[in-house]
């Protein structure tokens, strides 16, 4: 994907005078990058001047993100992440089968300088829940629920659970090719197969939180194409 055919306006989920939310596509970065001058602040500032981010999501990560269009909704939702009130869901697929029920990760993480985190008694304190969704021939669905907003959480604590998302190679994970699980796939002659998937398979599923008015809402992202392709796959070719 183009970053410069990425349409805001084409993303928003849900929006009030307060909060927009959209639904992120992968490959874009939440702030600015000085590899890529579009990212998703600089865009929102071209549809409400005053927006600010909530919270980051990856560059390579798609799905849910809250954009405030005013200080005050801004301070509002920032107190709910600092206090963890936000319930946060993200739905990845990982290497291997699992069965995870409420499977919770309480492990410290130690931001590195190349940009990378490890596990360490050093770090921040980080905890995440884990549920298995749907298991394939060798992945797994997961749900998870990370409790506190560390960088790269989701990633390692399924590092250390030997679960590494899918196409993560940073944190183990392998790279997704359709011949692993489809009899008979030929690609034609002298031509090298490209990975289904060109990014981690981690999406933010959900967000729920409380407006100023104090209703609580939940904002769903569906999949992207390249999300709903993997899984297409993999739900097809069980054996």
């Amino acid at each position: 994907m183009k970053n410069s055919k990425y349409n805001f306006k084409e993303s928003i989920l849900f929006e009030n005078e307060d909060y927009v939310l959209i639904n992120k596509p992968p490959f874009i970065s939440t702030l600015e990058d000085r590899h890529d001058p579009d990212h998703i602040l600089s865009l929102a500032k071209q549809w409400i001047s005053d927006a600010q981010v909530c919270h980051r999501l990856d560059k390579d990560t798609s799905g849910v993100l809250a954009l405030a269009k005013n200080p005050e909704a801004y301070r509002h939702l920032s107190m709910q992440f600092e206090n963890r009130e936000v319930s946060k869901t993200y739905h990845a697929v990982v290497d291997g089968i699992h069965s995870f029920q409420e499977k919770s990760v309480e492990a410290s993480i130690l931001k590195l300088n190349d940009g990378t985190v490890k596990i360490s008694k050093e770090g921040k304190p980080a905890l995440t829940y884990f549920t298995t969704k749907d298991t394939y021939k060798a992945h797994t669905l997961v749900e998870c629920h990370p409790i506190t907003g560390r960088m790269h959480q989701i990633r390692i604590h399924l590092r250390l659970l030997k679960a590494p998302i899918t196409g993560d190679e940073v944190y183990g994970g392998k790279p997704f090719f359709v011949s692993s699980v489809k009899r008979g796939f030929n690609l034609k002659k002298e031509a090298e197969e490209a990975p289904l998937i060109k990014r981690m398979a981690l999406h933010a599923f959900s967000l729920e939180f409380a407006l100023l008015n104090h209703e609580t809402v939940k904002i769903v992202a569906p999949y992207p194409k390249d999300f709903q392709a993997l899984i297409k796959q993999l739900s097809e070719n069980r054996r």
